[in-house]
């Protein structure tokens, strides 16, 4: 398995110019070989290979008046830089072709010195590691030298790369990537499983009852952003003081950005350590951040959230189950299952017209998510929410039979066989 781990630099001025050389470089290279791919399309249907395109775009170019300036950076980064533009041809030839699953990958496109986002990728032979003290170190990089960088945490084997990343509130990154043994972070089987309904008003809802608050990082930072972005607009472009005003506003953007992935990792890694099923609602996230709830639900960023807690219920040896996105988890009763239909977002508790239960609507929501999970990928036989929730294996559904039929999912991590399950 590959994972990223992400460092802080500390680049002082003339390494700030030299990693702003090469980001230029990088870009030219990329650049030049996407331009010459297309032509090359254009004119007879040719495919230039990745080695050809080295020799055009690197080794012949070094020669040439308009890019010897290309000499003065490591190689390295810019053999990288075709290597990946190769890669996204080829995720696009595969997407276009239906090979590629997910979303639909579109054709490169040119850089500009404008991105606000700029890389370079070094191989093994182009950079070396030195840690010195537990939080402080030196990365050293071909041509550049040795950067200072923090050690926030040990890497756990040899990296077989890094990239160095400028992003657009200027600050530098070392994103290094590191083979791990696939069963070297198993977790010990647990007994607890869950159910997790996301929302707005609570980010999440589990099963057990536990309502985690949505921090809404956006919202409490709207006052700021807003007078930073009317002082943006006021200064002329080009100038000086409109770098420095987009600067600051993209670091208010930033400490967002942070919060909100600190937010998501820590939650996504409790849940999955405390449980050994996790079953969540299939969202479709894009057509519901195209709604009036547009910002909220961007702020809520759940896609990314549902893919950490995939990636880590892989990682950690835990189910990850995903619910059919029309199962009406909010219009059922989890202790006999008859449905209610669907009650308006303001309706935020229920009594059951049938067993007379009463229910808060995230929590019975969960637990019906909680519930489709196991039927789904055959954890147990069907039982009542209720005595999942509250750890009596024993007890079977009231209604005595499924509550909803569909159609089993594939996870992740299979469940070992096992007789009882309890929350």
């Amino acid at each position: 398995m590959k994972l990223r781990y992400n460092y802080r630099l500390y680049p002082d001025a003339p390494q700030q110019g030299a990693l702003a050389r090469l980001f230029g470089c990088v870009r030219a290279v990329w650049n030049d070989g996407l331009a010459r791919r297309k032509a090359a399309w254009k004119s007879d249907r040719k495919r230039i290979g990745g080695t050809e395109l080295q020799k055009l775009c690197i080794t012949a170019a070094k020669r040439t008046p308009e890019r010897d300036w290309l000499g003065q950076v490591s190689p390295v980064p810019l053999q990288q830089s075709l290597r990946d533009l190769d890669v996204a041809y080829t995720n696009f030839f595969a997407s276009v072709s239906g090979k590629r699953k997910g979303p639909k990958v579109g054709l490169p496109v040119f850089k500009s010195r404008r991105d606000h986002r700029q890389s370079a990728r070094f191989t093994r032979t182009a950079f070396r590691l030195r840690t010195g003290s537990p939080s402080g170190g030196m990365l050293y990089l071909a041509k550049i030298g040795e950067i200072e960088v923090r050690w926030s945490r040990e890497l756990p084997t040899a990296p077989s790369s890094v990239t160095v990343v400028k992003d657009a509130a200027g600050r530098y990154f070392a994103s290094f990537v590191v083979d791990v043994p696939d069963d070297g972070k198993i977790l010990p089987r647990c007994d607890a499983e869950t159910g997790v309904d996301l929302g707005l008003t609570h980010y999440a809802v589990t099963s057990n009852g536990e309502k985690i608050a949505n921090p809404k990082w956006l919202r409490r930072r709207e006052r700021t952003l807003k007078k930073l972005q009317r002082a943006l607009a006021r200064k002329k472009k080009g100038s000086a003081n409109r770098t420095k005003a987009r600067i600051k506003v993209a670091r208010q953007h930033a400490k967002v950005s942070d919060a909100r992935r600190d937010f998501l990792h820590q939650t996504s890694t409790k849940i999955v350590r405390e449980n050994q099923a996790v079953a969540v609602e299939g969202l479709a996230v894009r057509g519901l951040a195209r709604g009036r709830l547009a910002k909220s639900v961007n702020d809520a960023s759940w896609g990314t959230f549902l893919r950490l807690l995939e990636g880590k219920a892989a990682r950690y040896g835990r189910t990850f189950i995903t619910i059919d996105r029309w199962y009406p988890s909010s219009q059922l009763c989890p202790c006999c299952g008859h449905r209610i239909g669907k009650p308006g977002l303001d309706v935020r508790a229920w009594d059951c017209l049938s067993c007379g239960e009463h229910h808060d609507r995230d929590i019975a929501a969960a637990l019906n998510i909680l519930a489709e999970g196991i039927r789904l990928n055959d954890l147990n036989d069907v039982r009542s929410v209720h005595d999942v929730a509250a750890g009596l294996a024993d007890t079977r559904n009231d209604c005595e039979g499924q509550v909803r039929p569909g159609k089993a999912i594939p996870t992740l991590a299979p469940p070992e066989t096992s007789t009882a399950h309890a929350a």
